[in-house]
């Protein structure tokens, strides 16, 4: 079978990775690229010389192709997902999908009238701890699982060249950016959406963000899970510090770094059971993965992490939002509705 043919749409930071997962991929193969910026182009042309290269989707349309990768910051897509829609090709977009939920469910109806995939890039879901967690918990080893505690602290420094600058800038970086990571790893997991939550967003004094760092949160889900959730991109130390927990009837489930080291225990044990995980590459081998799903969705397989499935998340984000400034509690179908309007 001939590779799937990809356009890569952006070469800054992240390109990075998919430049790396799609060369080691024998299925699929980078046939354009475009980024507005012509330093990037530079770069790109230097490296591959053979590879037309474009400032947009729009410059490089001759070019045969069955699908897009939207390794491109969430603001500004609009473009981007109209020319694939009009081509006929396949997406796979970075997280989050827009940066305004209304937006991101415009996207969803132009794929679906389009009659091509919408995938988002939610490579957590493919981490190995993630998929072990999920299972953990399904096999009933810890009972019913009716509360959880979510702590993600973290100091990101958003000038490093590595990341991607565009979220200093940002309104609520921290929930667009990464929390939006773990509202779908949640989902994911516990198998249930958000049925309503309370959230206060804010900026500590040291922060080099202009948008909001710091999130509190109670969710409240669908199946009756309450999860406890605090996520910073500006902690006051290093290093990072993971910790989701979640309580069952029978015991607990501990993961205790963002890439690993889980454990459980029935009620009373005195210690955790480790849970044994493959070797894995942070970045690399969660975002390969999500590319053979990709793929695989491309040739006819039941798609994975849809546009349609991640509005969900997009709700959960809008109803931090609105709760923040309401200081009371938002009911995810209250947002739904708004964005659907």
């Amino acid at each position: 079978m001939t590779p799937l043919r990809l356009i890569l749409v952006g070469l800054g930071a992240r390109s990075r990775v998919w430049q790396r997962v799609i060369a080691d991929n024998p299925d699929a193969q980078i046939v354009a690229a475009c980024d507005p910026d012509p330093a990037a182009r530079a770069r790109a042309a230097e490296a591959r010389p053979d590879l037309p290269i474009g400032a947009a989707i729009s410059d490089i349309v001759g070019v045969a192709a069955d699908a897009a990768v939207l390794a491109t910051p969430p603001g500004g897509r609009e473009r981007q997902i109209e020319a694939c829609c009009a081509a006929g090709l396949a997406i796979l977009a970075e997280k989050p999908l827009a940066d305004d939920v209304a937006l991101a469910a415009r996207y969803v109806a132009m794929a679906e009238t389009a009659g091509i995939p919408l995938i988002v890039g939610l490579n957590f879901r493919y981490l190995a701890v993630t998929q072990a967690l999920r299972e953990l918990l399904r096999s009933g080893a810890i009972g019913r699982p009716e509360f959880g505690r979510f702590l993600y602290e973290r100091w990101r420094d958003g000038t490093q060249g590595w990341l991607n600058s565009y979220p200093l800038s940002m309104d609520h970086p921290m929930l667009w950016e990464q929390s939006i990571h773990h509202f779908d790893l949640m989902r994911f997991v516990y198998g249930t959406d958000a049925a309503r939550l309370q959230a206060h967003t804010f900026n500590p004094s040291w922060s080099m963000y202009r948008g909001d760092a710091n999130v509190s949160a109670l969710i409240h889900f669908e199946n009756g899970m309450c999860v406890t959730y605090q996520g910073t991109w500006q902690a006051g130390h290093e290093p990072m510090n993971f910790d989701w927990r979640t309580d069952g009837t029978d015991g607990i489930a501990v993961q205790r770094a963002m890439f690993g080291d889980l454990g459980w225990a029935p009620r009373m044990q005195a210690g955790l059971t480790e849970v044994p995980l493959p070797p894995h590459e942070p970045w690399i081998t969660d975002a390969a993965a999500l590319l053979r799903m990709f793929v695989a969705t491309c040739r006819g397989a039941d798609p994975e992490c849809t546009g349609r499935d991640h509005l969900q998340s997009l709700y959960m984000l809008a109803a931090c939002i609105l709760s923040s400034e309401r200081r009371a509690s938002v009911a995810i179908p209250e947002i739904a509705e708004m964005a659907a309007a």
